[in-house]
């Protein structure tokens, strides 16, 4: 297909139409978040109102071929990066704070890797590591190539969200597609180039195997959340399933909460006291799996105590999701190293494992690496930049219009672009280079369009845009228990589509920059 005919023209009547059905579905579906409240004031003890999150009135036009080989490459990806975090000494090396490491110049991840240091030395009393995970692409088309390819942005191992509410939406979309045709205004539009996404009962398979692998079927799981946290319903509908579904309770507490209520027991068996204000007729709540749904950033660390709250749960017998060591192998320093040659071959045995993946990758480096690491010809960039500049710094310099720059940091809006680079390079400090990663910018098919609503819609209704689409492929894995080195129990889930308007560098619904959409099976 061309995706400039994406997509197709509606008549104004028919947008409004099809706008009316979006938005009263998701209100009715819980496709919501919370609506913002006045700053420096506390959001109301229980929500009032919501609204319905951002979202695409068309599901976004995929290849065929290329959405079934994302979902084959996640489980390769589900491997590697089980065993990533299982190699002590590789994230030492990459993301400690011995000379190699990233730690030592980034202050965030040499926090993290020293609670995971700590915790080692004491010994583990649980080796279980349970991971939630979700590979983001984009599709690349440079221009004048005729194939469409597709290339990884990013593998999360941690707070990987939006995984329900992708689910919802591609609901949308096949309700839209059943209650109007979307006007017979495209063939396309057909039931069966609709994949299905069942997301949020295969996410809470994952967090229940975790739960049978503790051993107490009457422990919770926790959920780790960040305050005043506006996209609780993508949470809430897991922590249902787990309950309708696995009869499983999920307890719900922020590091703060956490700090005051959780402690160990002798055996290190982590437990949670209630809440004051909701009555319990439990004493404590002993907590079989851990999942973070908050410290990935640094903000959600604004004191030293909530880094001791994190290896309190971190050193229990509650099994991790993600461990400190899985949060660690997400870096993107490690995403950088494992394009190195010869690096992938550590951790992958299967050779088609190992050329599938290593396609799915562009060109990346360190900013403090040699000419012999960085994967371009004339790397050095004689003339550009510093003469004491190492030569991924000057390679940056030189091709800043095709790079992004990339820090130990996720939930969006870290990245820096283009022609930001050159000025970015010239403050950053010397040593802080080893902690950031230059990675080529993919180019994603030109002209593609799409209707987006944003966030309770509001003024503007709905825009039509010339948009960008993330596709987000989501697995678990259950590993590195019992002293077994490889994955005991893993899954391919569902996915999701993120689409931004065409320019908007960040891709992330929470931060703002996007919509929740869904996939359109192309051939």
């Amino acid at each position: 297909m061309s995706f400039v005919s994406w997509p197709p023209s509606l008549t104004p009547e028919q947008l409004e139409h099809l706008t009316l059905l979006a938005t009263t579905y998701a209100l009715a579906h819980s496709l919501l978040y919370l609506p913002p409240h006045e700053p420096n004031t506390p959001p109301p003890p229980a929500p009032v109102s919501a609204i319905h999150a951002p979202l695409s009135l068309f599901p976004t036009p995929i290849p065929r071929v290329l959405f079934h080989r994302a979902q084959r490459l996640q489980r390769a990806y589900n491997n590697l990066y089980a065993r990533v975090a299982l190699d002590t000494a590789f994230l030492d090396e990459v993301m400690g704070t011995g000379p190699t490491g990233a730690g030592a110049v980034d202050e965030f991840t040499g926090a993290l890797w020293k609670a995971w240091k700590a915790s080692r030395e004491e010994g583990p009393v649980q080796t279980w590591h349970l991971g939630l995970f979700r590979s983001d692409y984009l599709l690349h088309q440079p221009e004048g190539a005729k194939e469409i390819e597709l290339k990884q942005v990013e593998f999360n191992t941690i707070s990987s969200s939006f995984g329900a509410l992708s689910e919802q939406v591609s609901k949308l979309h096949r309700h839209l597609q059943a209650t109007t045709h979307y006007f017979d205004s495209s063939s396309l539009l057909q039931p069966g180039n609709f994949p299905p996404n069942d997301t949020i009962a295969v996410l809470a398979a994952g967090l229940a195997e975790a739960h049978t692998a503790y051993g107490n079927p009457s422990a919770s799981i926790l959920f780790v959340v960040q305050p005043d946290e506006r996209n609780i319903f993508d949470q809430r509908l897991l922590e249902y399933e787990l309950l309708e579904k696995h009869n499983i309770h999920v307890h719900r507490r922020t590091f703060a909460q956490l700090a005051e209520h959780a402690h160990l027991s002798a055996t290190r068996t982590l437990h949670i006291s209630p809440l004051p204000a909701i009555p319990s007729s439990s004493a404590t709540h002993e907590i079989s799996v851990v999942y973070y749904r908050a410290g990935y950033t640094p903000t959600d660390y604004p004191t030293p105590q909530v880094y001791d709250t994190r290896l309190l749960l971190e050193r229990s017998r509650a099994i991790q999701c993600p461990s400190l060591a899985l949060q660690l192998a997400g870096g993107k320093k490690v995403q950088e190293v494992l394009t190195r040659p010869g690096v992938l071959e550590r951790f992958l045995d299967r050779a088609e494992d190992i050329e599938e993946v290593r396609a799915s990758w562009v060109r990346m480096w360190g900013l403090d690496a040699s000419a012999d690491d960085v994967p371009i010809a004339g790397a050095s960039a004689e003339g550009v930049g510093k003469d004491d500049e190492p030569a991924g710094t000057r390679c940056a310099r030189a091709r800043a219009q095709d790079l992004v720059l990339k820090p130990q940091r996720e939930g969006g809006g870290n990245n820096v672009y283009k022609q930001a680079i050159p000025p970015f390079l010239d403050t950053l400090p010397a040593r802080e280079r080893a902690a950031w990663i230059a990675m080529e910018l993919i180019k994603p098919p030109r002209g593609v369009g799409g209707y987006l609503v944003r966030a309770g819609g509001g003024e503007a209704g709905v825009m039509r845009a010339e948009v960008v689409s993330e596709l987000g492929i989501f697995g678990w894995a259950l590993f590195g228990g019992e002293g077994r080195g490889g994955v005991a129990k893993k899954a391919e889930v569902g996915w999701l589509v993120r689409t931004k308007g065409e320019g908007v560098n960040e891709g992330g619904v929470a931060a703002g920059f996007s919509v929740l959409d869904s996939v359109l099976l192309v051939d």
